[in-house]
């Protein structure tokens, strides 16, 4: 599948996601679907952090309060490999790992890299995809990897 196929199944994907999210906050019950549905959304759009309080696997235990980003370079320290170790030393920032629901999961890590997919982080952005993908499971996930300056490197199923 080229570049351009991909970006635009993501945009069909993104309105499909959108469109769902619209459709569950209309619901006026009064119950906690509502809550849940606009909280939802706001951890989406990145307005919301992720809740320390979530239910944590065991490797993330002593780090209950650790960003998204610190718990996927501590689980890659443990368990990745020296190439793993080096490509996920240069992630800034880790979003959507908590949200997921094995349907349209979509996870995105950016890093310190330059020079979007000409640049020196297409090769490492693969590693990371790929360590991910060992440290998240998803029937249906995608984790997208972007450079400094939030251009695509590469991405993955996770």
């Amino acid at each position: 599948m080229g570049m351009k196929s991909r970006i635009a199944l993501g945009a069909v994907v993104g309105v499909v996601v959108l469109g769902a999210v619209s459709a569950n906050s209309g619901d006026t019950d009064g119950g906690s679907g509502d809550k849940r549905s606009s909280a939802s959304a706001e951890q989406r759009s990145g307005s919301v952090k992720s809740d320390a309080s979530d239910a944590k696997p065991a490797e993330d235990k002593g780090t209950e309060k650790a960003s998204q980003a610190e718990r996927f370079k501590a689980f890659v320290r443990k368990n990745g490999t020296p190439s793993e170790k080096e490509a996920v030393s240069h992630v800034t920032k880790v979003q959507g790992a908590d949200e997921q629901n094995d349907i349209l999961d979509a996870a995105d890590v950016y890093t310190d890299f330059t020079g979007g997919i000409m640049g020196e982080g297409t090769g490492p952005a693969k590693l990371i995809a790929s360590a991910f993908a060992d440290w998240k499971h998803s029937e249906n996930g995608l984790v997208t990897v972007y450079d400094a300056d939030g251009e695509l490197l590469g991405n993955g199923s996770f």
